[in-house]
């Protein structure tokens, strides 16, 4: 006889314990997201103050991120094998380090150094946050969950909004440094008592030996799940597709607002702001959403089709010049680019499984890094080119290849 003696532990009852760990995963994003976020708002001090050029500061803004995406995979691998506590944990506290280590620099080489590894320690938290989710959180409350995990970003984008500015004008580009110094060295130390590793299949029951002996357990040798089917490459390929109307939208809606629209720059200021803000919480009312249906995919399939739907009005509201309207449309197409990260990031986790799902995590954000790198400028060549009502039709067309990506069904027994 042969029955499996540990699978995933956690019961379908929600913890206080699992609420817990979530909020320590979505503040240790944050605030690593704090550091990375960091350089692109002190592009304006460092190019009228210290004389830099808007090229070399955006690549100086550009050193987390390609940090960031460079050690995705790896910290995913990691997670997998060790397990999310000390990945968090460690990362937090590695990128505390570089971030200490960039404060007394003057040389921008060496800053730009820094923060890539900065970017790289912080990337830590983005496969294992997942991993806590989806191991601590019954499927029915995943999507949830996950929503709100999702939302680490846009609050570490909004710390660093709030209080890089005003630090570095008042006390130079050492204070901004030191808050993100700080405040990751605090996580790293409330994650690493706070979080618990979620139980993982461990042990299979077998057959003894000799007659009459016990049976004894044996390690679980669990398949690789890319090889089993497409299904995570479907969802891999579609996500990718999908950044790219979110990513020209939070690129360019605030110069279309004020060019195309002439609206004035603090008016379409807190048009974007509003946007970021409502799709932050539309990430959990899709999550909240495919929990009650039963189905990630299924909700994902709506989202693609909402997102053709949604340029397309956003191009034929630039084309007739209507300024209320298309700022309208900007804060609802800007909720529904977003809504497919939590979804997907979900359905990778479940079906990878616990022994693969901080490297399918990481190859998940991976691409989509890759992606939102590319969008920047091609996107900007396409309008330079076109305009802004075409470029958004033109954009229309990736949401309609994701739908095809989609996959039928949620794999049997994912969860």
């Amino acid at each position: 006889m042969s029955a499996i003696l540990a699978k995933q532990a956690p019961t379908d009852a929600t913890t206080w314990a699992a609420w817990r760990m979530l909020a320590l995963g979505v503040a240790a994003q944050a605030a690593g997201t704090l550091l990375v976020s960091t350089p692109a708002y002190l592009i304006p001090l460092l190019h009228t103050v210290h004389g830099m050029p808007l090229a070399h500061a955006g690549l100086l803004a550009a050193a987390p991120l390609i940090g960031t995406m460079l050690a995705l995979v790896a910290w995913g691998a990691m997670a997998d094998r060790f397990g999310e506590r000390w990945v968090i944990a460690g990362g937090m506290a590695l990128t505390s380090l570089f971030a200490f280590a960039a404060v007394p620099v003057d040389g921008y080489v060496a800053l730009g150094v820094l923060l890539v590894f900065g970017g790289a320690a912080s990337a830590s938290t983005s496969s294992a946050s997942g991993r806590v989710v989806v191991g601590w959180f019954p499927r029915q409350r995943r999507g949830l969950a996950m929503g709100i995990r999702q939302m680490s970003q846009p609050l570490g984008v909004a710390l660093a909004a709030l209080t890089v500015p005003g630090l570095a004008a008042r006390y130079g580009l050492w204070a901004p440094l030191l808050l993100a110094a700080c405040v990751t060295l605090v996580l790293a130390l409330a994650c690493a008592w706070g979080i618990r590793n979620p139980p993982r299949p461990t042990a299979t029951v077998v057959p003894g030996g000799a007659a009459g002996s016990a049976p004894r357990p044996a390690p679980v040798r669990p398949s690789n799940p890319y090889a089993r089917d497409r299904f995570l490459h479907r969802i891999h390929a579609m996500s990718m597709l999908l950044v790219v109307p979110q990513f020209a939208l939070s690129t360019f809606g605030l110069v279309w607002l004020t060019t195309g629209l002439g609206w004035s720059a603090a008016a379409a200021g807190a048009v974007m702001a509003a946007s970021q803000f409502i799709g932050a919480l539309g990430r959990i009312g899709v999550g909240m959403l495919s929990d009650r249906v039963g189905s990630r995919v299924r909700v994902l399939r709506w989202v693609s089709i909402s997102g053709v739907v949604v340029m397309l009005a956003l191009a034929a509201t630039g084309a007739l010049g209507w300024p209320a309207a298309g700022a309208a449309v900007l804060v609802v197409a800007t909720m529904v680019s977003v809504a497919d990260n939590g979804l997907a990031f979900t359905s990778v986790a479940e079906v990878a499984g616990p022994a693969w799902s901080g490297k399918a995590l990481g190859i998940q954000n991976t691409g989509q890094f890759l992606v939102a790198a590319i969008v920047g400028p091609a996107i900007g060549a396409l309008i330079a080119a076109t305009s802004y009502p075409i470029t958004f039709a033109l954009v229309a067309l990736t949401p309609l290849a994701a739908l095809g990506l989609v996959p039928r069904d949620d794999p049997a027994g994912s969860a």
